[in-house]
């Protein structure tokens, strides 16, 4: 297993700016871009964070299929909906201007909804609903992705991982916040099980003949040639309910794609007709509720809270002592990160030294020998 090495909050984020900028991102984007993939660590959610910086986003942009700096097309609007074109630049910066217009309407009207398409992966799902929650609105987002899902009794990758994300405020320090694929597991956690020599565990992925996939380097080459797929949420038969997994994930599906006429499924290989990289196009949605509207945002975040309250305090398994409710681990993981900073792993370590010499960067980082 590799070793981690901690990197302060205020370094990661400087370093990553300066990255960002000499590649063309915009100074404002690239605080934006960089503040979404620390976000993922706050939470201690690894893999989607930092580690994920040069391959998703470095390379990206230097192999011409993201662009740095991102044209915001507003194709449509009404007073509580609008549709974006984001051109293929940077999916962190296009969905959060597209959230706060979501943000906006609710603050106005009661409800916003904008759907975006034309876009590129946007991180950690969970930082749009919680733009939401930090400003007393209920938060929602998905996105489509990649294909990497088979239907229920398929073989075939049809539909993404395609996140299915709730942020709710309440009356406690943290808020309630539900963000996670509709496969078991999603390709970020391959990678960091690749990358850490662990083997992925049974039933999260299977290969075209139904058998289960545990060597984590090999479902990531097959998982692009389209010779293994993950298991929905459930598995991938009917007695554990598999279909409510690929069912949801064709929700989402519908939402990022419908909405605004955007690409979907196959669409989303990021491979031209000739083998060579292609921009994703990908879409997601936003949509934000504001609770005064409806009995009042003091009454919504008490019973938000009591619901929350009475699932911890109730009767416990054997074996366990602690009932925890969504966005609560991600709470504690902050509680203890926070004066320690940015988890690194060896391999990563590597990819930021190289990153920082190719662009000519100053910072130095504690994982360095002297």
């Amino acid at each position: 297993m590799e070793n981690k090495t901690y990197v302060s909050w205020e370094l990661m984020g400087d370093f990553m700016v300066a990255a960002f900028e000499k590649l063309g991102v915009p100074r404002d984007d690239a605080m934006i871009c960089a503040d979404v993939l620390m976000e993922s660590d706050r939470r201690g959610i690894e893999s989607h964070g930092c580690n994920r910086f040069k391959p998703i986003y470095v390379d990206r942009i230097i192999d011409g299929i993201q662009k740095p700096v991102t044209e915001f097309e507003i194709v449509r609007e009404t007073a509580t909906t609008a549709v974006v074109d984001g051109h293929d630049g940077m999916g962190m910066v296009i969905s959060y201007r597209a959230m706060q217009m979501a943000i906006d309407m609710a603050k106005s009207y009661g409800m916003g909804m904008v759907a975006v398409r034309n876009s590129t992966h946007y991180g950690i799902a969970g930082y749009y609903a919680t733009m939401a929650t930090h400003q007393g609105l209920i938060g929602i987002t998905g996105t489509n992705t990649r294909p990497s899902m088979a239907p229920t009794f398929g073989a075939e990758n049809m539909l993404g991982t395609n996140p299915f994300t709730f942020g709710m405020p309440t009356d406690e320090e943290f808020p309630f916040v539900l963000d996670g694929a509709t496969t078991i597991t999603q390709r970020g956690r391959i990678e960091y099980y690749a990358r850490t020599g662990r083997p992925t565990p049974e039933g999260m992925v299977v290969a075209k003949d139904g058998s289960p996939m545990t060597d984590s380097k090999q479902i990531l080459a097959d998982l692009t040639k389209g010779d293994a797929f993950f298991a929905p949420l459930g598995g991938t038969n009917e007695e554990l309910a598999g279909y409510k997994g690929y069912g949801y994930a064709t929700v989402v599906e519908i939402l990022s794609a419908a909405l605004q006429a955007g690409s979907y499924m196959k669409m989303l290989t990021g491979i031209g007709e000739h083998g060579e990289k292609a921009p994703y196009h990908l879409g997601h949605f936003f949509m934000a509720i504001d609770p005064e509207a409806f009995m009042g945002a003091d009454s919504f975040r008490k019973t938000t809270g009591d619901i929350l309250r009475a699932l911890r305090a109730s009767s416990k398994a054997p074996g366990h002592e602690r009932i925890y409710t969504a966005g609560e681990k991600e709470y504690l993981a902050w509680l203890s990160l926070k004066d320690k900073g940015v988890p690194v792993l060896e391999s990563v370590q590597k990819e930021f030294i190289a990153v920082r010499d190719s662009l000519g960067l100053p910072h130095r980082f504690p994982f360095e020998k002297e």
